[in-house]
């Protein structure tokens, strides 16, 4: 299945698997799908996390604690799709997690447990030349990052080269809560609009419902990560699925308000 947004606006909610460990990865993931994510980023914990900021930096460290592997996320990926046959799911890794698995062997693995896509967050697509045509024998959707800083050139081959959503970088640096959405998002959708006809996602920083409700008046998507991570962090033990699901719930009904408001 490729992805899609079932509603509008969408969301991508993003989980670092194996935080605090992977059977409570698997409640969360289904407890933020009831809630209304469309798509749900798989995050493989990764040593050198390099996009990421302290808050999923974090949660890397105690996965990678719990022994958490690739082939781990992919075992969470069929147990998830067995009981949600409809959302997306979307692995969110580094490179080098694929390549030690072998991309031949992560691509057939991915589709067989029922993975949607993928995004691999230090691939720079003039590099994809190999990736590209695994992923598309697989029938795995290829997600590429946009930054504010790319030149049209580069903006475009992103477009070609991505199949799902195109992720829109709300600003330079790494993920994060942030205060405020950078003012450069909207001018960023605009141009990866030139180029294609998927829909938009914008990502970093995004964590209440008033920037939600900010993004998607102008982008098809909201991607929130660390908002979510956070929430796990600070959840008692054995609650983190159902703080998730009410974060997720306030999120959503918080923007759909702060949308009339707008408008009224």
């Amino acid at each position: 299945m490729a992805l899609q947004f079932h509603r509008k606006p969408g969301l991508v909610a993003y989980i670092t698997c194996g935080d605090p460990d992977l059977a409570t990865s698997r409640e969360v993931v289904l407890s933020a799908i009831r809630a209304g994510a469309d798509i749900i980023e798989l995050g493989v914990p990764f040593s050198d996390p390099v996009a990421d900021g302290p808050v999923i930096q974090r949660a890397s460290e105690r996965a990678l604690r719990g022994g958490t592997t690739l082939a781990d996320v992919l075992n969470l990926a069929k147990e998830i799709r067995a009981q949600a046959p409809r959302a997306g799911l979307l692995v969110f890794s580094y490179l080098n997690p694929l390549v030690r698995l072998g991309l031949q062997h992560f691509a057939d693995t991915a589709k067989a447990a029922g993975v949607d896509g993928v995004l691999v967050t230090d691939l720079p697509v003039e590099e994809a030349g190999e990736y590209l045509p695994i992923m598309r024998k697989a029938e795995l959707d290829t997600v590429f990052l946009a930054a504010p800083t790319s030149p049209d050139e580069r903006l475009n081959a992103i477009c070609e080269a991505s199949r799902g959503f195109v992720y829109a970088v709300s600003r330079t640096g790494v993920t994060g809560t942030r205060q405020e959405i950078a003012s450069d998002a909207s001018s960023l959708v605009s141009r990866i609009r030139d180029f294609t006809k998927l829909p938009v996602a914008v990502g970093f920083g995004i964590s209440n419902a008033q920037q939600f409700a900010e993004v998607t008046s102008f982008a098809d998507a909201a991607i929130v990560g660390s908002g979510i991570v956070q929430v796990i962090e600070r959840a008692e033990h054995g609650r983190e699925a159902e703080a998730v699901y009410d974060f997720i719930g306030n999120l959503l009904h918080g923007a759909g308000q702060a949308a009339q408001s707008t408008t009224k």
